[in-house]
């Protein structure tokens, strides 16, 4: 309901024989009425509900106003939309878009506050740590893990032929005196070194580490869980993990060789390899200075380390001389050279892993980096939060602004444009009408979204 017109009015400098006057007697409104197709996208996905039961809630439910799934979907929308403090929820639990998102309009047990959570609310749910007195709340990573996995696989009408799974570590900085916290030398500062895992750009892992460890620490084990809980669907796809030098490890490379799966890393060079593309960095040199531009000769040998691998392997040596001097590169790989020549593995296969680091960078642009909480478990949680965001968003994306301006948009240029409209909300007894500017400039990709995503979603 509006309120009374008799709302003071505030009068400002007119022009051109007008008054210009401002009250507050606009009704409901909200500045995030876009997000109503992330409820969308939530309803096709069942994300919100399938996150939640990954939950274990000890409270007493007769007295509880505010029910887990209601809470966990409100962090979720809130960190898509760029609210990343629970302090914000003050605020929003008087967004009507977050009623929406919500599926609650007011209070059920309580008239005495709003319908949805509240900062304090949240932020125990937040800080869940094990079940005790104060702590009913707490989440089972056994459940949470594989419902990455079960996403990216129904994202998929039938089982592709090859997928290419990108591994990659990255830096949280700490700024206090996190359980966990170290100093890494790389990066020169005290952090967390989470694992992320991609394929494409779906999101299957959001692992957080301490930052003690290398790189590589741990991957087995997820690299395992993953590809067994894939085959489960996809028995007769081809699987190639793709990462960095970090990963280049033997414990690695023969887990994958054991279980008929293929990789291809980066591997960091060393006198005995630049030794072995001499002869290539000496053609591409003088390629160099007779064109003016860089040169660049690949080489493709069998290798071994002196001691820490367990057999040899096939490496492609790429040896470029730029204006800047020589840049020698090296990649290990299964891949077999009658199905991958060496400069095409390299230059095709091996750098789209760069793909990879921007899809860590939208991680951050949904407050991934957010590890202020004491313990590793909360922070991992944040993490996860996170992590949902950007699966809500990477859906959005993929599904309902294909063949738009914004399909392949950065996650804050789809949360200025699309998200970010504003409405006046009406609402009655049948109907909650939001009422967007009619000038908004991105009305075409609000109706494109909203078609696709009914339509894809039309049997979930």
């Amino acid at each position: 309901m509006q309120t009374e017109c008799s709302a003071r009015q505030y009068e400002f400098e007119g022009f051109d024989g007008r008054q210009v006057v401002a009250d507050f007697a606009g009704g409901d409104m909200t500045s995030n009425a876009g997000a109503l197709l992330l409820g969308t996208v939530d309803g096709g996905l069942g994300l919100i509900r399938r996150f939640a039961a990954c939950f274990s809630d000890r409270r007493n439910l007769r007295y509880v106003e505010h029910q887990l799934e209601t809470m966990i979907g409100q962090r979720v929308f809130a960190l898509a939309l760029g609210y990343e403090d629970v302090n914000d929820h003050d605020e929003l639990r008087k967004d009507p878009t977050f009623a929406v998102l919500a599926r609650k309009l007011a209070p059920v047990l309580r008239k005495d506050c709003e319908a949805l959570a509240g900062k304090s609310t949240l932020n125990r749910l937040e800080l869940a740590k094990q079940a005790s007195k104060y702590h009913k709340i707490t989440v089972d990573p056994r459940k949470v893990e594989p419902l990455f996995v079960d996403l990216f696989v129904e994202a998929h009408a039938r089982a592709p032929k090859r997928i290419v799974i990108d591994l990659d570590a990255t830096d949280i900085p700490l700024h206090g005196h996190q359980e966990g916290r170290f100093f890494h030398g790389y990066y020169d500062v005290h952090c967390y070194l989470p694992l992320y895992i991609f394929c494409g750009k779906h999101l299957l892992a959001a692992k957080m580490r301490r930052s003690n460890i290398d790189a590589s620490a741990g991957t087995v084990a997820e690299i395992a869980r993953i590809v067994n809980h894939i085959r489960k669907r996809w028995a007769k796809t081809q699987i190639i993990l793709r990462a960095d030098s970090g990963f280049a490890r033997d414990e690695l490379m023969a887990w994958c060789e054991t279980n008929r799966v293929e990789f291809l890393f980066g591997l960091a060079r060393n006198a005995r390899l630049v030794t072995e593309i001499e002869a290539e960095l000496a053609v591409a040199a003088t390629a160099c200075r007779e064109t003016g531009k860089p040169a660049r000769r690949f080489k493709d040998f069998m290798w071994t380390t002196l001691d820490s691998w367990s057999r040899r392997r096939r490496v492609v040596g790429k040896a470029e001389h730029t204006l800047q001097g020589s840049n020698p590169r090296f990649v290990v790989t299964s891949l077999a050279r009658s199905e991958h020549a060496a400069r095409p593995l390299y230059e095709k296969l091996y750098c789209a892993r760069g793909e990879a680091e921007n899809r860590i960078g939208e991680q951050f642009e949904l407050f991934a980096d957010r590890a202020s909480a004491a313990t590793m478990a909360a922070n991992q949680l944040r993490l996860w939060f996170s992590a949902m965001a950007s699966t809500l968003v990477a859906t959005l994306r993929r599904v309902g602004l294909k063949h738009t301006q914004l399909a392949n948009a950065a996650v804050h240029t789809i949360r200025l444009k699309l998200f970010k409209l504003g409405a006046q909300v009406r609402r009655s007894v049948r109907r909650i009408h939001f009422a967007i500017a009619s000038g908004c400039p991105n009305k075409t990709e609000f109706e494109m979204a909203f078609l696709h995503l009914n339509r894809a979603f039309a049997k979930t």
